[in-house]
């Protein structure tokens, strides 16, 4: 992993800690909304990273077909790993919104305008899933006690609620580790990659944010499970779109949630 360089550590010090603001508990449908304008305006990028989710999604299906234990804790795994997989429509959504090109190209190293901090974000994420799929097996070991299914029976058992103590278990246990996930990745990277704020300034704001808008995140939190989950039961084809949905939208909760640095004042000649 790369380390912040001496001129990265200095920039980063220099920043003032993310100032976050309130927004009104509807706000996320308009980062929605907003976020459809990226998609038409940018369609041929934003559809790129929408079919590599896709694509990822159809290969650990396809790979696990016959072992869910490991294929449920791989996809919602993925779902945790999300904000980092979508810095290329952060950044998409970011030169729409200052008037550049949104050209594919760019945004596929975009990781390197603060490759340390972001890393340093990417191992700790990297870590909750590790954790949470080590969990995952786990669960599947002591509270599964059907055969296991292909995909269509695993999801009727999942609609018919068969099983219904493993699911309570697991679904329990998942959502502690996706509030962890959602809690420190709400505006994180945009910030990381908007102004080169350092990772730890920027869980920090993310924890910020949730707490003084939970009503906000309850519906933002809720609005990505629905889209996400429509995604998956569309057998992925309908992550094509809607992955990138979210990307966008989270570049506008981060813009709606982070006071933007002061402007520099112009020096007199």
């Amino acid at each position: 992993m790369s380390q912040p360089n001496d001129a990265e550590l200095e920039a980063a010090a220099a920043l003032p800690f993310p100032t976050v603001r309130d927004v009104p508990f509807t706000a996320p449908f308009s980062w929605i909304s907003r976020a459809f304008g990226d998609l038409r305006a940018c369609p041929v990028p934003s559809l790129f990273y929408g079919f590599c989710f896709a694509a990822m999604g159809l290969l650990i299906t396809f790979v696990f077909e016959h072992a869910y234990e490991y294929t449920s804790a791989l996809t919602s795994g993925f779902l945790l790993l999300g904000p980092f997989f979508a810095m290329g429509l952060y950044e998409i959504s970011r030169r729409h919104e200052r008037g550049e090109s949104c050209a594919l190209a760019p945004t596929l190293t975009v990781w390197k305008r603060n490759a340390g901090n972001i890393g340093i974000f990417a191992v700790v994420l990297g870590v909750v899933f590790l954790v949470w799929a080590r969990a995952s097996l786990v669960v599947f070991a002591l509270f599964y006690s059907n055969e296991m299914p292909n995909l269509s029976g695993f999801l009727g058992q999942l609609i018919s609620l068969e099983n219904i103590e493993f699911l309570l278990v697991y679904f329990g246990i998942g959502m502690v580790f996706a509030i962890i996930a959602f809690a420190v990745s709400v505006v994180s990277i945009p910030l990381m990659l908007d102004r080169n704020q350092d990772a730890i300034s920027s869980m920090l704001a993310s924890v910020a944010a949730l707490t003084r808008n939970p009503g906000a995140m309850l519906v933002w939190a809720l609005l990505i499970a629905t889209l996400t989950t429509i995604g998956f039961l569309s057998f992925h084809v309908g992550l094509v779109v809607l992955m990138p949905i979210i990307g966008h939208a989270t570049w506008y909760a981060y813009r709606d949630l982070v006071e933007p640095l002061p402007a520099k004042p112009v020096e007199a000649d």
